[in-house]
């Protein structure tokens, strides 16, 4: 049974690995772009930021998903079912992102700011080379929980009729009357989200010294 199951189980991994990697991919650089401009942006485009983030935080994915594939054809934008996925994750993901970053600059002690601007450093490169990697060690904790919850998070394009990781689990359980494919998706995605945790272990410790 095993060599019947794993084939399909692999397509649906490769789905969930794409889908992953593209939102992770764009998601964590938009989540500082918006973060600054919530920030530092004019009042206006701020409190356009501010309801987006709202909307992204305070529905859910799922629902998301869905107004992007049955929700945008209704205003003349047809997207395929992969490409509204992404487009849903990627909207969602930055919100979070964004505020993830947004609490690391604000943690920021203000007299760094200052003393950038009295050393004619420059603001953009002060931010880039001294605060962005304070910042990146305050929220890496953050965004690393983040980053795992999106692997989890993927198998919500089911609803869409995508065949990622658990829904191909979900067809072979129906199809062998069997438990084995759960048990092969629930320990799929423990390595996937164990190799992940070691990897953002080693990025904090080489952050650390």
């Amino acid at each position: 049974m095993l060599q019947l199951i794993l084939p399909s189980l692999m397509d649906g991994l490769k789905m969930t690995l794409l889908l992953f990697s593209l939102t992770a991919v764009l998601t964590i650089p938009l989540g500082i772009l918006v973060a600054i401009s919530r920030i530092y942006a004019p009042k206006v485009l701020s409190r356009l930021l501010q309801m987006y983030i709202y909307f992204m935080r305070g529905t859910p994915l799922l629902l998301q998903l869905m107004v992007a594939f049955f929700g945008l054809p209704l205003v003349g934008v047809t997207l395929d079912r992969f490409s509204a996925a992404l487009l849903a994750f990627i909207l969602n993901y930055t919100a979070y992102f964004a505020e993830i970053y947004r609490g690391g600059i604000l943690a920021i002690p203000k007299g760094q700011f200052e003393a950038i601007q009295v050393l004619g450093i420059g603001k953009i490169r002060g931010f880039l080379r001294i605060i962005l990697p304070q910042v990146g060690r305050i929220v890496l904790p953050s965004v690393g929980n983040e980053v795992i919850s999106l692997v989890k998070d993927t198998s919500l394009v089911y609803v869409l009729g995508l065949g990622e990781l658990l829904r191909a689990g979900q067809i072979a359980v129906n199809t062998y009357a069997s438990l084995l494919p759960f048990v092969l998706v629930g320990a799929i995605y423990l390595i996937i989200t164990g190799v992940i945790t070691l990897g953002l272990n080693r990025i904090e410790k080489s952050m650390i010294k």
